[in-house]
């Protein structure tokens, strides 16, 4: 990565990060993918149970393959015939992994949904969430951060889904009702109540949407 917008996105995670901390959150700064996977692995005791939402991020940097082994207790997605009891057993877990849409540079989470599995997670029932966050993902207010979950990662979430939705056609929010859509709940976590529990990784790259 350029050395000037590594340089501008070391200081932009000091102050990502001190919002985090005022928020009950805690924030950790990676410079490279492996260095977030190390720091990630850290927050995850052996033997713990672990689940996860659809994020690219977390794949990207191996997160979902390291976990995938029997030190962990994981339950894939993706290899069972059983969705919904698969998600329920997030609301259980010890661990659950993901990503945010959108951050704010005072450390605002921003996540939209369509089946609604993740973002209730997010808010309730797992016992730490471990997110890993491109500084992509940082916007300067919440008004930025909404209006980049709408018309930027939403976007290309249906789009890879193939989904037929207005904005697969346009490429931006059209605020639409139809059945396809993924925009139908939006969390915006503006602080833990449980200290531990939200743990954010800022990495210097550009992951996931």
């Amino acid at each position: 990565m350029n050395i000037n917008r590594t340089k501008r996105n070391d200081l932009l995670a000091e102050t990502v990060i001190k919002g985090l901390q005022s928020r009950n959150m805690s924030g950790y700064y990676a410079e490279t993918k492996e260095e977030a996977l190390k720091i990630a692995l850290s927050l995850i005791p052996e033997g713990s149970k672990i689940t996860n939402g659809g994020s690219v991020s977390i794949a990207e940097i191996g997160l979902i393959d390291a976990v995938k082994n029997e030190k962990y207790n994981y339950c894939d997605r993706s290899a069972v015939t059983d969705k919904h009891a698969a998600e329920l057993f997030a609301y259980d877990a010890d661990v659950f992994l993901g990503s945010t849409n959108a951050i704010t540079d005072d450390g605002i989470l921003v996540n939209i949904d369509g089946n609604s599995n993740r973002v209730s997670a997010y808010a309730y029932g797992p016992k730490k969430l471990v997110l890993v966050v491109g500084m992509n993902k940082i916007a300067s207010d919440l008004d930025s951060a909404l209006k980049r979950a709408r018309n930027e990662a939403a976007v290309i979430n249906v789009q890879r889904f193939g989904l037929s939705t207005p904005c697969t056609k346009t490429g931006k929010c059209m605020d639409c009702k139809c059945p396809d859509t993924i925009c139908c709940q939006f969390l915006i976590t503006r602080y833990s109540r449980h200290k531990d529990r939200i743990h954010v990784i800022l990495v210097n790259d550009n992951l996931g949407f």
